[in-house]
């Protein structure tokens, strides 16, 4: 029962944003969606913001969702780890945004430096130029530093993605490779958490279509349940095609409960 309620109560938990800019991108970081928890074999985080207003018959819809969960195995060496997200903001004439996105993740633990990983994405964004991607991964995931609140990680993977351009009913269906950078400095006297990340997702048989995001992630716990975050993204998809290439960022402040 108390499960149950903890899930109830975490699902319709708001998140306040102050200020973002232009529109979600194809590349999602998911090192930003991570949840180093060590012992805890159990993490439920969700968020749901609605709002809807109407001035003589214009109305403007809203509806944003979060959530992410994450279990791991009796030994602590496997995770399994799904997010999700929802964003939608609708008018009488036309849609501002609709997009979703289904991330679900394995993670084994071979030695203390080297994690194995296999994923699944789903994800729509009508306003861009690649409207659907769906992707296949497995790769590797290296520790290369860990010391004094510093974190360093390393990963590459191989993907297999099928890619939809809805006003020309085009598909391409690639290989592609994806390698980050992570890095995350915890600083324990200020209490304040930050993480920069740096992808580059080129296909294997020509590097100038590829994919660039980066971001970098800060949060600050102000009390035991509330914390503050700050964000920052800046994706960049090369086509070298005839497709648009597309530019996008996005800066987002705001509260996160922990139940």
């Amino acid at each position: 029962m108390k499960f149950i309620l903890r899930f109830i109560l975490s699902i319709f938990i708001v998140s306040i944003s102050f200020m973002s800019i232009s529109a979600n991108a194809q590349l999602v970081n998911i090192e930003s969606k991570r949840m180093h928890t060590d012992s805890l074999r159990f993490v439920l985080n969700s968020d749901l913001l609605f709002n809807y207003t109407d001035n003589n018959g214009e109305y403007i819809l809203q509806v944003k969702s979060n959530v992410a969960t994450q279990f791991k195995s009796k030994n602590l060496k496997s995770i399994y780890f799904l997010i999700g997200n929802l964003s939608l903001i609708r008018s009488k004439d036309e849609d501002f945004q609709n997009s979703y996105f289904l991330h679900a993740r394995f993670n084994q633990k071979i030695t203390d430096v080297v994690r194995f990983e296999a994923f699944v994405q789903n994800q729509s964004n009508e306003n861009l130029t690649i409207s659907d991607r769906n992707l296949l991964g497995v790769g590797l995931r290296l520790k290369i530093f860990d010391k004094s609140g510093t974190l360093a990680y390393l990963g590459n993977s191989y993907i297999y993605e099928i890619e939809s351009v809805a006003t020309t009913d085009q598909k391409f269906y690639n290989h592609r490779n994806s390698s980050y950078l992570s890095l995350n400095q915890n600083f324990k006297k200020v209490n304040l958490d930050i993480t920069g990340t740096l992808y580059f997702q080129p296909l294997y048989d020509n590097i100038s279509n590829h994919r660039i995001l980066s971001q970098f992630k800060a949060q600050m716990p102000l009390t035991k349940r509330i914390s503050f975050s700050a964000l920052y993204n800046y994706a960049v998809i090369n086509f070298n095609s005839d497709l648009e290439d597309n530019r996008s960022s996005n800066v987002s402040f705001g509260f996160t409960l922990d139940l």
